[in-house]
């Protein structure tokens, strides 16, 4: 019998041992004259006699049954003996038929388990996984001696687990995994002498694990990953010496690791990951673990070297070390582990600078199936061995940043045609790029940044299609930037800055994909204009363009990016007008326009921009008044040193006052009646400004007693005080509340100084754990800024006017409200006369993308990952053009970081992380923050959306739930569970359907998976945000019609 191992699961030992369970079942009865009845052999309809106590269990059984969608149980009637009912076999000794298997696995039932399962004394199976029973595992269960096998894994199981299973002594499989199950892994469970597998994986057990447990001297697999369990692993596991799988990753144990289970030869995947284990590793771990297949241990305390011993273990497949405190060389001789598939060894502190520290690489050419090495964030040094372009064609991923690797490119790496990820950053790399770089076609992520790359780029980039990061910054590349670039279609952000590229900037580039977020081209040599043709990327955040030769005027076309936050452009020979078509860059938040040749007046429009927070004009020729508002009121976020003929602005720049000019003749002299007319116009201004300085410093002292404090985000804000704030919501009248949230209630109002409508969240201090609210918000929005996440103006940290603190932030208003009021409108507008507006398939399809995108950027692309911990429809705004926004991420920073510093118990102010139906399952037991979590959330929302149900639905309250109605109908029964308003579409004369064709029905379908995949009980086996984005936007393509089918399926 061939089976495929899975590293992460139980191989196919249980279905082993499921056949052989049968075989002996059938044997058995066969030798002692009896027969087993089975559904699929018989199909008579004739009643039989039979055991009456089985019959009533069975329709006990089906009464606890509420929903049975696929009709499994509709033979279950008493026009059939309970013996030829689905999913039920019999044996027949020689007086009645008795009931010895219930196989209802993947039914899609809902309801509880009946205690009167225990009535069916002679069963020997029950496979009942992969459904949705409830409730507690009945303690009932523990009077059936004769049972062998008990499944009942991937339901929503609550309470304990019966500690009176042990009086089932005859059991060989226990599986319980996938539940909700709580308390600990009872002690009595260690009597069952004959238990070969126990898998309580993936539920919410605390407590120690019980070293009786080293008493089931059968017992090949135990898997109790993904729990909330404590303390050290027992000694007496070592005595278990048919062990072959032990996974308890992902838990809270800590302490070292039993040398006794080192000594355990028969096993074969040995996973700790996540927990706090400490210790080093036995010398001849290699000798006396001659049958490993994986050894995970990353994410640790081991410190130590690395044996060289593993030279020996043969058959290792996965070697995972990663985060860790490893020191040393990697002595490890790989030519005899021919199975090897994936190394990672990172962020340890493996290498000592030396020039053979990686000459382990030479012996890893016999790895024929490697598919991945992670060595980065250590301290190798030397060279990359000429090795290392011939090893497995498999080859996806390779990571060396940051160490101290030198030497050129490595050579053959172009052979690896599948890699997908390329990370040699932050080295001492030298050398030319080859040309053969082109090859690898399936990259995605290119990031050879922080070395000292020199020559000229090679035009073959522009056969890296896929590529989504390419990052060359910080080398001595130089020449002309390949116009061939591009073809990158898929490029998220390109960086090229701190070399010496020359010559102009192609016109090709700006052929990108509009969804370009990042342009850094800054530091080079780069001449002539910026062209035009930048107005295409109109999805583009970053543009730094700074410290090259660009001269020209400042294009027009920016204004269609309408996305841009940060534009830098200082440093160059840039001429003209400030163009006043920037008007429409109502995002923009950082402007430096310095030493260039800019003229002409200081465009009002720009105190009109909100968000912008620090403006650099500085060494220009500009002319004429300052503004006096929105950025320009805060003399230290504006700098415009070097512009000697500007006048005006608020009195801290201390600039000229404004005069009017008169216009002089040649050859001539003024005119008296000018002359007197300009002195006493003079005159009057001077009086004007004298009057004007002293109202403001009355104003200022009278602001100063009535307010006892006010500031904003950050040093360079806009300032906002409480009676603004009152002001612009209307005294924070009901009328203007638009939701209300875990810290607070939020207003609409409009800021009076610059009729801005905004939307107000005052932070209700009385809460718990408020005021860390409001200074998480504040802080995120330093350092977090996307457009797909809600932008915050200001905030206002003052008193009321009784007294009272009074903290609130001001964000953005988004006019077309949360996603929540779009997909379910019947439950908002019952009582109102509206249209009904709903979300087509592509708006939908739009929206989900924006969210994965803001995900991804909070995940991967922030300096330290920010986890959103409450996503959910009410949180997802959308703006004029439907675009959704991701608000109230601000806790989240603070919710990582406490829970980096402590364990989350139930108490703690920060043990809740999500809303009902949102939250990922693992929250429910105080597991840390994650972004495996926030894919969870992101999963249900996203079924939601097409499903049109709420998580929290009545029909979800026996224990189904979105998830699993969706895994269940998909492939084939996936229009039975969409939103019926997907099916129409607003027309002239109301709605009208829509037709349906066969990219529509297959886009829906993958929707559907997209979300199942997202939202997997358990958390390794969720997609990631990165490949959501990419998932959807390959969808989103098929749908429309600009590809015929995806890349890749979904596995």
């Amino acid at each position: 019998m061939i089976c495929l191992l899975d590293m992460h699961s139980m191989v196919c030992l249980s279905f082993q041992l499921n056949a052989l369970l049968l075989w002996s079942a059938w044997i058995s009865s066969l030798l002692s004259g009896s027969f087993i009845i089975n559904t699929a052999a018989v199909t008579t309809n004739t009643p039989l006699g039979g055991s009456e106590t089985d019959h009533l269990a069975l329709q006990a059984f089906k009464a606890k049954i509420t929903q049975d969608p696929f009709g499994v149980m509709a033979s279950w009637n008493d026009s059939l003996h309970f013996c030829f009912w689905e999913g039920v076999s019999c044996i027949n000794p020689q007086h009645s038929p008795r009931v010895v298997t219930l196989d209802l696995q993947s039914s899609g039932l809902v309801g509880s388990i009946a205690p009167e399962i225990g009535n069916l004394s002679f069963i020997r199976q029950i496979w009942l996984r992969n459904n949705s029973f409830h409730g507690e595992i009945p303690q009932q269960i523990g009077r059936l001696f004769r049972i062998q096998v008990l499944v009942l894994s991937s339901n929503s199981l609550e309470g304990q687990i019966p500690g009176n299973l042990s009086r089932c002594s005859n059991l060989k499989i226990l599986s319980l995994s996938w539940n909700n199950l709580t308390g600990k892994i009872p002690t009595e469970l260690g009597t069952l002498l004959k238990l070969e597998v126990l898998r309580v994986q993936n539920n919410n057990l605390m407590g120690e694990i019980p070293p009786s447990l080293g008493n089931l001297s059968s017992l090949v697999n135990l898997t109790a990953q993904y729990n909330s369990l404590e303390g050290g692993i027992p000694g007496t596991i070592g005595r278990l010496q048919r062990l072959q799988m032990l996974l308890l990753g992902e838990n809270r144990l800590s302490g070292m690791v039993p040398p006794s289970l080192f000594n355990l030869s028969s096993l074969i995947n040995f996973y700790v990951e996540g927990n706090r284990l400490k210790g080093n590793l036995p010398h001849n771990i290699g000798l006396t673990l001659p049958n490993i297949h994986e050894i995970t241990l990353g994410e640790n305390q081991f410190t130590g070297t690395i044996p060289v011993s593993l030279s020996n273990a043969s058959k290792l497949e996965w070697l995972q070390l990663r985060n860790n405190s490893f020191i040393g060389r990697v002595s490890i001789d790989f030519r005899g582990l021919h199975r090897l598939r994936v190394l990672t060894l990172g962020l340890n502190y493996l290498g000592s600078g030396e020039m053979d520290d990686l000459s382990f690489i030479n012996t890893m050419t016999n790895c024929s199936i490697l598919e991945g090495i992670g060595l980065e964030m250590n301290q190798f040094g030397g060279f990359l061995p000429s090795s290392l372009g011939n090893l497995s064609t498999q080859f996806s991923e390779l990571t060396l940043g940051s160490n101290q690797i030198s030497g050129s490119f490595p050579s053959g790496i172009e052979n690896y045609v599948n890699l997908v990820t390329l990370g040699l950053e932050q080295n001492i790399f030298t050398g030319e790029l080859p040309s053969s770089i082109g090859k690898l076609q399936q990259l995605s992520t290119l990031s050879l940044g922080g070395n000292m790359f020199s020559g000229q780029l090679p035009s073959s980039l522009g056969n890296l299609t896929r590529l989504s990061i390419l990052g060359l910054e910080m080398n001595n590349f130089s020449g002309s930037i390949p116009p061939l670039l591009g073809k990158c279609h898929y490029l998220l952000s390109l960086g090229l800055s701190q070399n010496t590229l020359t010559g102009s900037i192609p016109r090709e580039l700006f052929d990108l994909s509009s969804s370009l977020i990042t342009l850094d081209l800054s530091q080079n040599r780069l001449v002539g204009s910026l062209p035009s043709e930048i107005g295409k990327l109109t999805s583009l955040g970053v543009l730094d363009v700074s410290e090259n030769r660009l001269s020209g005027e400042i294009p027009n076309t920016l204004s269609s990016c309408t996305s841009l936050e940060n534009m830098l452009m200082q440093g160059n020979h840039f001429s003209g007008s400030i163009p006043t078509s920037l008007n429409s860059l109502r995002g923009l938040e950082y402007l430096d326009l310095s030493r260039n040749n800019l003229s002409g007046p200081i465009p009002k429009y720009l105190q009109e921009l909100r968000f912008l927070l620090n403006l650099n004009l500085s060494f220009n020729n500009l002319e004429g008044e300052v503004p006096t508002n929105g950025v320009f009121g805060n003399a230290s976020a504006i700098s415009i040193v070097g512009n000697n003929k500007l006048c005006g602005g608020v009195s801290s720049l201390k600039l000229p006052a404004c005069s009017i000019q008169t216009s002089e003749r040649k050859g001539t002299t003024h005119h008296s009646f000018k002359l007197v007319l300009c002195i006493t116009i003079v005159g009057v201004t001077l009086c004007l400004i004298s009057i004007s300085i002293l109202l403001i410093l009355f104003l200022k002292k009278r602001q100063k007693k009535e307010h006892s404090s006010e500031s904003s985000v950050g040093n360079h804000h806009l300032m906002i005080s409480y009676e603004e704030l009152l002001k612009a919501t209307g005294g924070f009248n009901s009328s203007n509340l638009i939701g209300v949230g875990s810290f607070g209630s939020v207003y609409k109002g409009t800021l009076e100084q610059c009729q801005t409508i905004v939307a107000v969240k005052v932070i209700n201090l009385q809460q718990r754990g408020a005021s860390k609210s409001f200074l998480a918000e504040c802080e995120a929005w330093r350092n977090i800024r996307h457009r797909n996440l809600v932008k915050i103006i200001t905030s206002c940290s003052s008193a009321d006017f009784k007294g009272n603190d009074f903290k609130a932030v001001v964000y953005e208003f988004m006019s077309n409200g949360n996603l929540d009021k779009w997909l379910h409108q019947e439950e908002i507008n019952h009582d109102q006369v509206e249209p009904r507006r709903h979300l087509n398939i592509l708006q939908r399809l739009n929206i989900a993308i924006d969210v994965a995108s803001a995900l991804d950027y909070l995940h991967h692309h922030c300096q330290v990952a920010v986890i959103h911990c409450d996503l959910k429809p009410s949180n997802i705004l959308l703006d004029d053009n439907l675009t959704a926004h991701v608000g109230d991420f601000g806790l989240s920073r603070f919710l990582l970081e406490m829970s980096k510093r402590s364990s989350l118990s139930q108490s703690s102010s920060v043990g809740i992380k999500g809303s009902i139906g949102y939250a990922a399952p693992e929250y429910g037991v105080g597991a840390a923050v994650s972004t495996h979590a926030d894919m969870y959330s992101y999963g249900i929302l996203l079924l939601e959306m097409f499903t049109g149900k709420r998580p929290t639905n009545e029909m979800f309250k026996d224990g189904l739930d979105l998830h699993n109605i969706a895994k269940m109908a998909s492939p084939d029964k996936v229009w039975e569970i969409l939103d019926p308003s997907l099916l129409f579409s607003q027309g002239k004369d109301g709605e009208e359907e829509t037709e349906v064709t066969n990219a529509t029905e297959q886009c829906l379908i993958s929707v559907v998976k997209v979300g199942v995949s997202c939202s997997m009980p358990s958390p390794r086996e969720r997609m990631d945000a990165r490949e959501a984005v990419k998932e959807l936007q390959l969808i989103r393509e098929i749908y429309l019609g600009l590809r015929t089918h995806g890349t890749n399926e979904m596995q």
